[in-house]
């Protein structure tokens, strides 16, 4: 699937819920459900800098295609990142830096984020950019 396919079954999976409370349950379900990192990768040079928890993020290619693995000391944050994994992971550098993230504006995700949180999820998208900004030159 391309970045925005995955990104439209997303936001398709998000509109099923009615009130955030809902899509909230079903971050924290998608955060339970992230494959977890290997505990060599969780170091302080893949800790996502600008988060209010702790969250690592490590990339690395396999067959020409970035694949991240991630952790969070929160659950509502794991969810989070469990979101940008499903849409980013399995794709191509040079994909990656070319998809928008309007769907995290279309599910809502955003204004429901308290600022600190809001400026982590910001920060998470920009970490999986510089992976992909990385891996793209060495294509």
């Amino acid at each position: 699937m391309t970045i925005k396919e995955v990104q439209d079954e997303i936001v398709d999976e998000f509109s099923m819920f009615d009130d955030w409370e809902e899509r909230f349950q079903y971050v924290i379900d998608l955060g339970k459900s992230l494959p977890l990192i290997e505990e060599k990768y969780k170091v302080e040079e893949n800790t996502i800098k600008g988060c209010q928890s702790k969250v690592w993020l490590h990339g690395e290619v396999i067959n020409d295609k970035i694949v991240f693995t991630a952790d969070s000391d929160a659950i509502i944050t794991k969810g989070i990142i469990a979101v940008l994994i499903r849409a980013f992971s399995n794709q191509k550098a040079s994909d990656i830096l070319e998809a928008d993230t309007k769907f995290i504006d279309e599910i809502g995700l955003k204004e429901q984020l308290s600022p600190t949180r809001a400026n982590g999820l910001v920060s998470m998208i920009k970490q999986i950019k510089m992976y992909a900004l990385a891996f793209n030159s060495q294509e």
